[in-house]
C-alpha cells in the first residue's frame, strides 16, 4: 500500500485544485468514518469506492479507482 493516509487520494486520480476535491474529500471521510463501502460522488452520483473498502480487498485491481490505496 502507498505511504499516505487512506484520506487522502492520488493527485492523479483527485488533482488538488479539483473544483470538488473539498466536497469528495468529504464525502469520502464520512464514508470511511462510517465504514461504509462508498459514497455517490457529489457530482456526477456515480458510487465511489472509499480507500477502505479497497485496501480490504488486498490488491489494485487496474481500474483507475478514485481512492486507490495502492497507487504511490
Amino acid at each position: 500500500m502507498a505511504n499516505r493516509p487512506l484520506t487522502e487520494p492520488h493527485p492523479s486520480r483527485l488533482r488538488p485544485e479539483d473544483p470538488q476535491r473539498e466536497r469528495i474529500c468529504a464525502a469520502h471521510a464520512a464514508a470511511l468514518a462510517a465504514g461504509e463501502a462508498g459514497y455517490p460522488d457529489p457530482t456526477t452520483g456515480l458510487f465511489v469506492l472509499t480507500a477502505g473498502f479497497l485496501a480490504r480487498r488486498g490488491t489494485c485491481c487496474g481500474r483507475g479507482c478514485r481512492h486507490c490505496p495502492y497507487l504511490e
